[in-house]
């Protein structure tokens, strides 16, 4: 290179690379709806998982009749992640299903941008908390009818209905166990955060 050559650097320097945003999402619902499950199967992480065995005392306070099988419950958070895409990650944080384990709840949805409610139509009763919570803040969220055993009892309208929730929340049926689906029931709270923001 002679003295009066310019200085070039490659375009791969001159481009800064940005790591991805943090958006962070909270999974809520009642005791046994799929939250834990929903987080594992699309975390492209180990994802961090406060389960604990369900003991006699705690088999007398939840009700276990829709999940018979159920030997442990959360007791703090699961937390996971995934990259949408190379400008966008999600931090997914889990909240416990149990009323007792309540008071976490504010701490662990300090700065989400949205939330999946899940819901099991077997048991109505138990999300109507997690939906009073998002709908009091004023925090964008869906409500996800998780399909057990690939059925829903009642229709999404009926759903609706029953919850009491405004025509622009979502309600979708989704399947915790299946990464595409999950997937697709977290764009729908995106799209719901991106709109607010943008409105």
């Amino acid at each position: 290179m002679t003295p009066t050559e310019p200085l070039t650097v490659g375009a791969a320097a001159q481009r800064a690379v940005r790591p991805p945003l943090p958006v962070k999402m909270v999974i809520a619902g009642g005791f046994g709806v799929g939250k834990t499950t929903t987080v594992g199967a699309i975390s492209e992480i180990e994802p961090l998982i406060t389960e604990a065995a369900i003991t006699e005392v705690a088999a007398g306070v939840d009700d276990l009749s829709h999940t018979p099988r159920k030997t442990t419950t959360t007791v703090a958070m699961d937390f996971g992640c995934i990259t949408i895409d190379p400008t966008l990650k999600l931090y997914l944080f889990g909240t416990p299903g149990q009323d007792r384990f309540g008071f976490m709840w504010d701490d662990i949805v300090e700065g989400a941008v949205g939330a999946l409610v899940i819901v099991d139509t077997r048991r109505l009763d138990d999300c109507y908390a997690a939906v009073d919570y998002f709908e009091h803040r004023q925090i964008p969220f869906a409500v996800a009818i998780n399909a057990f055993d690939g059925q829903v009892e009642h229709a999404l309208e009926e759903v609706r209905w029953a919850l009491d929730v405004a025509e622009h929340v979502p309600v979708i049926v989704f399947d915790a166990r299946e990464r595409g689906s999950v997937r697709d029931a977290l764009l729908v709270v995106l799209e719901l955060a991106l709109a607010r923001t943008e409105g």
